[in-house]
């Protein structure tokens, strides 16, 4: 699994980082971070549980 953000659509709601704080992280400048791009197998159901919950559909990931 690759996880990419397009950051032109992203509004920083931080609803990704709520549902898998590993992979994503909203930080004090108010932009959000992939802290990985290949999250590991036991992660991967939360990472497309934020894609889906995305409300920019920003959060792209490709298997």
């Amino acid at each position: 699994m690759k996880v990419s953000v397009n950051f032109d659509a992203c509004a920083s709601t931080g609803a990704c980082m709520q549902v898998c704080p590993e992979v994503f992280e909203v930080r004090g400048d108010g932009y959000l971070y992939i802290l990985q791009e290949e999250p590991a197998p036991e992660v991967q159901d939360r990472v497309r549980e934020a894609a889906d919950m995305c409300p920019t559909g920003a959060i792209s990931v490709a298997e």
